[in-house]
C-alpha cells in the first residue's frame, strides 16, 4: 500500500502526439519563431520643452522624464541619436503668466516652446532625414483653463473665457468638412452637454477648429515634420488638412506633403495624470468627458476612424495603449493606414513605481508591455521608455 502511494503519479504516461515546447527549447527557437519585433525606427519619444536656457527640470510623476530648455533639449537628442532614436513628439510647457483663454502662444512663432524647440535642433545640423519632429497640436498646455481648445461662453464656465474666445482666428476661407458653423445650444446648455448633465465639454468645436488650423502652419512653418491634433475636436483633421495645403511655404507653395498622425482614438481615460503634471496643463475645473471618448463605448472608435480617414489622416493613433490593447486591435483590422498608440503616462509611472518597490522587474515589464502593444498591431509607439528600450536594444536585450 505504501509502494504504491510512494509510487503514485510517477509513471510515465502515453505523450501527446504534438508538443509545443519543443520549439521553445533553447533560445535559438525562440529568437527565431518570434514574429513581433521592435525597432528604434518604430518608437516615438515625447518631450517636454520650454523657453529657458540651461533648464532640465524632472518630472516628480514619471521617473526619468524631464522638462527640457531648448538648448539641453538638443544635447539629449543629440545622445539619444547615437542610441539609434529616429523620432521625437514635442509638447510645449509655458508659465501660467504666458496663458490665455485661446492658448495664443501655441501659434506664436516668438513665444512657443515648441517652435524654438524645433528650430534649434534644425539648427544644430540635426535635418529631417536624421529625426522626424513630431509636433502635438492641443491647447491644454496653453490655454489659462486647461481645456483643449476655446470656450462657448463665460456663463457656461465661469471662467475668463467670454464671447470672444477664438476671435480673429477662424478663417473665412476654412470649411470644414465634417460640418458648418456650430449649431445653436439650447439656453443654458453648452457643446457637448446636455440639459441637466454633468458633462464639462464647454469647449467650443468649430472655433478651436480654426485655432487648430492657425496652430498647424505656424509649427509646420516652424520645422514640424508631422503634426499631431490631440484635442479630439470633431473635424479637426480636414480643418488642419485644408490649412497646411493652401498655406503659402514662402515659394507659393501649400504644405500638402505634411503627414498628419491624429489622435483619433483617444479616451477620456484616468492613465493621464502624470502627463498634466508635465505639462502643467490640468484642467482648471471641469473634466475632458465631453469631447474625449467614453471607455464603456465597445465601438465608437469605428466612427472616429472612419472620420479621420474620410478627412485626410496619414496616421491614426489609439490613445492609451496599454490598457486599450483589444482596441489597437480591433483598429489594426479594420485600416490600412499606419496605427500608432500611445503607451500614456499613467502606465508608465505604474511599472516605474512597482519597479520601486521590487514588485516588478523593470526592464522585463517595459519590454513586455512595449511588445504587447506591437503585437496587437501597432506599427508606432510612443513611449517614456524609448531611451530604456534602445539601451536595452544595444546591449542585446530585446
Amino acid at each position: 500500500m505504501n509502494e504504491q502511494a510512494n509510487n503514485w503519479g510517477t509513471e510515465r504516461m502515453d505523450g501527446p502526439s504534438y508538443r509545443p515546447r519543443r520549439l521553445r527549447s533553447n533560445a535559438i527557437w525562440r529568437d527565431a519563431l518570434a514574429d513581433v519585433t521592435l525597432k528604434p525606427a518604430q518608437l516615438i519619444y515625447p518631450m517636454f520643452v520650454r523657453l529657458g536656457k540651461d533648464l532640465r527640470r524632472p518630472v516628480a510623476s514619471m521617473p526619468e522624464v524631464d522638462q527640457w530648455s531648448p538648448d539641453r533639449l538638443v544635447e539629449r537628442v543629440t545622445e539619444l541619436m547615437g542610441q539609434g532614436l529616429q523620432q521625437i513628439m514635442l509638447f510645449g510647457v509655458v508659465d501660467q503668466d504666458e496663458k490665455d483663454a485661446v492658448g495664443s502662444v501655441a501659434w506664436d512663432a516668438e513665444r512657443s516652446p515648441v517652435i524654438a524647440a524645433m528650430q534649434a535642433i534644425r539648427q544644430s545640423g540635426i535635418g529631417p532625414d536624421q529625426l522626424v519632429i513630431h509636433a502635438d497640436l492641443c491647447f491644454c498646455e496653453y490655454t489659462d483653463h486647461g481645456h483643449c481648445g476655446a470656450l462657448t461662453n463665460e456663463g457656461s464656465w465661469g471662467g475668463s473665457c467670454g464671447g470672444g474666445c477664438g476671435e480673429g482666428v477662424k478663417s473665412e476661407k476654412l470649411k470644414v468638412k465634417s460640418g458648418g458653423s456650430a449649431k445653436p445650444q439650447a439656453a443654458g446648455t453648452r457643446a457637448g452637454q446636455s440639459r441637466g448633465g454633468n458633462m464639462w465639454g464647454g469647449v467650443d468645436n468649430d472655433v478651436t477648429l480654426g485655432m487648430l488650423a492657425k496652430q498647424a502652419v505656424a509649427l509646420v512653418r516652424g520645422g514640424a515634420d508631422v503634426v499631431a491634433p490631440s484635442g479630439m475636436m470633431d473635424g479637426m483633421v480636414g480643418a488642419i488638412r485644408e490649412a497646411l495645403d493652401s498655406a503659402p511655404d514662402g515659394n507659393g507653395n501649400g504644405f500638402s506633403q505634411v503627414p498628419i498622425m491624429s489622435y483619433a482614438i483617444k479616451y477620456a481615460s484616468s492613465m493621464y495624470g502624470p502627463f498634466r503634471d508635465a505639462g502643467e496643463g490640468a484642467p482648471g475645473h471641469g473634466d475632458r468627458k465631453g469631447y474625449q471618448m467614453d471607455y464603456r463605448r465597445s465601438d465608437e472608435w469605428a466612427i472616429e476612424l472612419a472620420l479621420d480617414e474620410s478627412e485626410g489622416a496619414d496616421i491614426v493613433m489609439v490613445k492609451p495603449a496599454g490598457t486599450y490593447l483589444d482596441v489597437i486591435s480591433q483598429v489594426r483590422q479594420a485600416t490600412a493606414l499606419p496605427l500608432a498608440a500611445y503607451h500614456v503616462s499613467g502606465e508608465y509611472s505604474m511599472i516605474h513605481a512597482a519597479a520601486e518597490r521590487g514588485w516588478l522587474d523593470l526592464q522585463a515589464s517595459a519590454i513586455e508591455t512595449t511588445l504587447a502593444i506591437r503585437r496587437a498591431g501597432a506599427d508606432l509607439v510612443l513611449t517614456y521608455f524609448a531611451p530604456r528600450l534602445l539601451g536595452w536594444m544595444k546591449e542585446g536585450a530585446l
